[in-house]
């Protein structure tokens, strides 16, 4: 697994310079430089999976298996999810969007439904209350119309 943990260690370091490096393209945001801008936190981000990546390049693990195909079939799922949480976020909003994705995580990592459920409606609501108002970021607020 030597070869492959360094190959992918490659790979995930050209997507974290690509990363860094686009996100330093963001435009200016409206009135002048900030100390933290709309570029701060994909930086910081690439920055994260540039040490990692750099780590398993240096010090790849020698005895690492592949999950079983039930496992890998459950990450794609998680990433199907993702990916529509994604796009839903400027057709129904945030919270209705982060809602049915964060219940249906914590379900998968053992929760009851009921308090998947909860989970997931209060985790979307502070967090979209923090962003639009403490930290005055927009989110998209979608039908519902916040």
């Amino acid at each position: 697994m030597r070869i492959t943990d360094r190959v992918f260690g490659v790979l995930l370091l050209i997507l974290a310079v690509t990363y860094g490096y686009e996100a330093t393209k963001f435009p200016v945001p409206f009135g002048g430089q900030e100390s933290v801008g709309p570029e701060t936190f994909p930086i910081l981000l690439s920055i994260i999976l540039a040490i990692g990546s750099l780590y398993m390049i240096v010090k790849p693990d020698e005895d690492a298996k592949w999950p079983a195909v039930s496992m890998l079939l459950e990450l794609g799922v998680v990433c199907l999810v993702l990916v529509l949480f994604a796009f839903g976020l400027e057709h129904v909003g945030f919270v209705l969007s982060a809602t049915p994705a964060v219940a249906f995580l914590c379900w998968r990592m053992g929760a009851t439904p009921v308090k998947s459920l909860l989970t997931g409606g209060i985790t979307a609501v502070v967090i979209y209350v923090l962003f639009t108002q403490v930290l005055e970021l927009a989110l998209p607020s979608g039908i519902l119309g916040l």
